[in-house]
């Protein structure tokens, strides 16, 4: 739909290019993945709004200068491996199998799990692997992994999750309670390193533990 693209392409140049996101890979994804099919038919005039959304179940699609942001920063390739925890609307997920080779996301809530397969499949994505269950714990199965991304907010950074990158693999990760620090981890040969890189607000990180 050409109003949709034309607003697509003004949220590229307006909100994402103009903020300094500069990955050419990233702003492409941005340009393509129609964010108005990942939230609800009633909020789709907003869908190219410089705000999240919210899409049921208490969860909301993140603004899309946060998500080109978190992608960047994960400095993806075309042979990595992404596991996303979180998959929410399924957005975050599409802008990432535009750029990794594949991707692997978890989802508490099974609506929202089911409803982010449908629109995915339906969008022609075949290099996104879904799982509703409890994202806290990762996807072990498919481990190790060249960088995860957590959208919604742990208290602190979850352990478990960083046990499943490789060794120089990178987690970008919103940490803290009812405001976080955006942090990027990357796992060395004999420990992590940390870089805290701006405050966000995400909803919490569900867990029925």
């Amino acid at each position: 739909m050409t109003k949709f693209r034309v607003q697509r392409e003004s949220m590229v140049e307006t909100q994402i290019k103009a903020r300094g996101i500069t990955d050419e890979r990233v702003l492409t994804a941005m340009n393509k993945v129609p964010r108005h099919r990942f939230v609800p038919e009633a909020m789709r005039k907003y869908a190219y709004n410089d705000e999240p959304l919210p899409i049921g179940k208490g969860q909301t699609i993140s603004q899309p200068y946060i998500v080109a942001y978190m992608t960047e920063a994960l400095e993806l390739t075309d042979k990595d491996r992404v596991l996303e925890i979180g998959t929410g609307s399924g957005y975050q997920a599409a802008v990432l199998a535009e750029i990794a080779q594949e991707v692997y996301t978890v989802e508490i809530v099974e609506e929202l799990a089911q409803k982010a397969q449908d629109i995915l499949r339906e969008e022609g994505y075949h290099n996104i692997h879904f799982q509703a269950g409890d994202g806290t714990f990762g996807w072990r199965a498919h481990a190790p992994y060249d960088a995860i991304m957590v959208t919604a907010a742990p208290p602190k950074i979850p352990e478990r999750l960083q046990e499943q990158l490789k060794i120089a693999g990178r987690m970008i990760v919103p940490v803290g309670d009812t405001f976080q620090e955006l942090i990027l981890i990357i796992r060395g040969k004999c420990k992590y390193k940390t870089k805290k890189l701006l405050p966000v607000r995400f909803v919490p990180l569900v867990s029925p533990h």
